[in-house]
């Protein structure tokens, strides 16, 4: 068979595994070539003729797996490429574009062209000093060194323990308080209330979000993953059970990592009454471009039909420009929102009951996922609403 097409549910809904028959090696093993095609299962099946067509007119040398060989000649950039091969289709969107981004930047022209044979400690720590030396941050360098680290690591696997790993005894530069990264703080309640209000005059949709992430604590993701049929006006809950991350061909829809981050989670009076606002202005905008609003359609999303959810950087450049508008100072964020949730709650719920709000795996166990609405988060959501004025 020249080509195969499967959908990949777990990379989004739209999203197609393209595999295109390239010829067999010397051990007579079939080899195909897959790509990640987004779109219509239409589009991508005609993407699938398109590609055999060009593999038929372009025959490629099928390698041998053995061609590869982990031992004496194998770089930095050859480990990281097998890892890839191996195990990053497993990953979710943003963490491969993080990988990717990091060896492209800040490895594959450089220390990435070395041998691992050839590389001690002080040859890898030397580089780290350059970085720093270079002006890249602390935390930058830090994430250099993990997937160097991963890689060499594998690469000794593969060998048989032929390779070693250079990264395993290295130790990063120090830098002093003042190349520390600004700690993210919770917004006092006055600072707050001046961002909702900025946020009200800019598009309705995220002056609502803003306003649930700060009533709730949610992530950004799981904000943007919000849906309709998500929301229970009459109780004022909303269920939290999927999250949006950025991927190459746009937002992405996946399941959270730990159980522990689905929950259903108690909102107060004022920000049911918001949604309940945007809901009537998304139908108003569904209804004139005459396509319906499906009860599954994403709460804050520009698409009419509500069928694509926001992108995650999107929620994020509107809390700048409402913390602009509101003469706030740079030091607040969109995570801010999530610290003043947890701030705030100190002194009304306990422990255990704020992190299980906030969606911590750490009370997965105590928590047990019930569909019941505990009366310290209700106590939690009305303490907030009362804040948010």
């Amino acid at each position: 068979m020249p080509g195969s097409i499967r959908q990949r549910r777990d990379r989004g809904p739209d999203a197609w595994e393209l595999r295109v028959f390239v010829g067999r090696d010397s051990e007579g093993r079939s080899k195909q070539k897959s790509t990640l095609f987004r779109g219509t299962k239409r589009a991508a099946e005609r993407e699938l003729a398109r590609l055999v067509v060009h593999q038929d007119d372009n025959p490629v040398v099928v390698p041998d797996d053995e061609a590869r060989g982990w031992g004496p000649a194998t770089t930095i950039n050859d480990a990281i490429a097998g890892w890839k091969e191996n195990d990053w289709d497993d990953l979710s969107p943003a963490t491969v574009r993080r990988y990717e981004d990091t060896w492209r930047l800040y490895i594959k022209e450089t220390i990435g062209k070395r041998k691992i044979a050839s590389l001690n400690p002080y040859d890898v720590e030397k580089y780290f000093r350059k970085m720093k030396n270079d002006g890249v941050g602390r935390e930058t360098v830090r994430y250099v060194r993990s997937v160097m680290h991963r890689a060499c690591r594998l690469a000794r696997k593969w060998s048989g323990n032929q390779l070693h790993n250079p990264i395993t005894d290295t130790e990063l530069p120090q830098w002093g308080l003042e190349h520390a990264p600004t700690p993210v703080r919770a917004p006092t309640v006055g600072e707050l209330r001046a961002l909702l209000d900025a946020a009200a005059d800019l598009d309705p949709r995220y002056a609502v979000a803003l306003r649930v992430v700060a009533a709730t604590g949610v992530r950004r993701g799981e904000a943007c993953a919000l849906r309709w049929d998500d929301i229970d006006f009459e109780d004022g809950v909303l269920t939290i059970d999927e999250g949006v991350v950025p991927g190459n061909g746009g937002a992405v829809v996946k399941a959270p990592k730990t159980r522990a981050s689905i929950r259903k989670l108690a909102v107060g009076e004022g920000t049911i009454d918001a949604l309940r606002s945007l809901r009537r202005v998304q139908e108003e905008l569904a209804a004139d471009c005459e396509v319906e609003l499906p009860a599954d359609a994403f709460v804050f999303s520009a698409d009419p039909g509500g069928e694509l959810p926001p992108y995650p950087d999107t929620l994020s450049r509107a809390f700048l420009t409402a913390r602009k508008a509101a003469g706030l100072p740079e030091d607040l964020h969109l995570h801010s929102l999530r610290h003043f949730q947890a701030t705030a709650l100190d002194s009304v719920v306990a422990e255990r009951q704020k992190q299980a709000r906030l969606g911590w795996a750490t009370v997965h166990m105590a928590r047990h996922y019930t569909d019941v609405i505990a009366v310290e988060d209700r106590r939690a959501a009305e303490h907030v609403e009362g804040l948010l004025g």
